[in-house]
């Protein structure tokens, strides 16, 4: 589908959204970093992890199901690493404030790390890097949800995993490399999107109940269920599997909360990692070798019908560039989905550019 026509800037969303979430009960730093990262994943393009999911957080607010005021709870704190009980509250601000505590620490001990548990929903993992790579620093950021079985081991049929996401940051002497993935070849986002549009996956995505492989979203809500295919399909689907088994012994083997302890509500079990080269060899040195590697990459012939090879997140920072420059064109339904609780609370929508 094509994105709506009016455009927007990426000020009046935030503001607009800001403010749903101020109303529903959010105080004002939790609905401000909500509303920055849900639109930095529109601005990068990632439109199904980015507004699309305001309404649900609000119907999870709603519903009590996502926590609207407090802290979390320090589980174990040793300064270069931390465990944090989420307490249901808004995984996108429990994140974003967990990355910010490791750059700071970074800082102090060249490493930090912070496990999260008992989180809410952390939305696009890509929309926190900048914030941590304009500090010249490197982040890794996993996720994965205890409570939802949508991907297959490989090889097998019955759903275990989410499509477990990991993120990377890693600054160059240019833009950085950003690194946003997961350990299935697609999402339950995008699979959602299909199936109410009534398409289908490009490829073969997903299999059956029964094993037989399909480009028909419908059989994840299928009785019984089929599963999204590990990173990799049918024929390399190992390569995702392993994938999805560091990430979840990152988010909740370190969290000490999973699967093990059956959850039964939309959350996430979270790991964040910062790393300050200045303690290794040298954020000069790092970068030396992280631009050689990306020009190289960017030098490479390109395939027949390339027009030429790109660098995780190139495309996305391009985006972004020309959202902040001439408004975001969000993706048909966003706003839609949002009216219900505009006019709940008084807010007006905003009136794009």
């Amino acid at each position: 589908m094509q994105p709506e026509t009016r455009r927007y800037t990426a000020t009046q969303l935030v503001t607009f959204t800001k403010s749903l979430f101020e109303a529903a009960g959010f105080d004002e730093e939790k609905a401000r970093t909500t509303a920055e990262i849900l639109v930095e994943a529109d601005l990068m393009g990632h439109t199904t992890h980015g507004l699309a999911l305001a309404p649900e957080y609000l119907d999870e607010l709603e519903a009590g199901a996502m926590s609207r005021t407090g802290a979390p709870v320090v589980v174990e704190d040793r300064g270069a690493t931390l465990v944090w009980d989420g307490l249901r509250l808004p995984g996108v601000w429990l994140t974003a404030r967990a990355l910010a505590l490791a750059c700071h620490r970074a800082r102090q001990f060249g490493i930090c790390a912070v496990a999260i548990r008992n989180s809410h929903h952390i939305a696009c993992l890509a929309a926190y890097l900048l914030r941590a790579t304009e500090q010249g620093l490197m982040a890794i950021i996993a996720s994965s949800d205890p409570s939802v079985a949508s991907v297959a081991p490989f090889g097998g049929t019955r759903p275990v995993f989410t499509p477990n996401p990991l993120a990377a940051g890693i600054p160059t002497a240019g833009d950085p490399i950003l690194i946003d993935t997961s350990a299935s070849i697609t999402t339950n986002g995008l699979s959602a999107r299909l199936r109410e549009e009534g398409r289908r996956y490009p490829g073969l995505w997903a299999v059956d109940a029964q094993g037989t492989p399909t480009d028909d979203p419908n059989v994840l809500v299928a009785d019984p269920p089929g599963t999204i295919l590990p990173a990799g399909g049918m024929d390399h689907g190992h390569k995702g599997y392993a994938l999805a088994l560091l990430v979840e012994a990152l988010t909740q083997g370190l969290g000490g909360f999973g699967r093990a302890e059956q959850p039964s509500q939309w959350g996430a079990s979270v790991f964040v990692q910062v790393l300050d080269p200045a303690a290794f060899a040298g954020l000069a040195a790092f970068t030396a070798e992280t631009e050689w590697i990306a020009s190289a990459c960017r030098n490479s012939a390109p395939l027949p019908g390339v027009r030429a090879v790109r660098l995780p997140g190139q495309a996305a920072l391009a985006r972004r560039r020309a959202a902040l420059a001439e408004g975001v064109q969000l993706y048909p339904g966003i706003l839609a989905g949002l009216e219900k609780w505009a006019a709940k609370f008084g807010i007006p929508l905003p009136a794009g550019r």
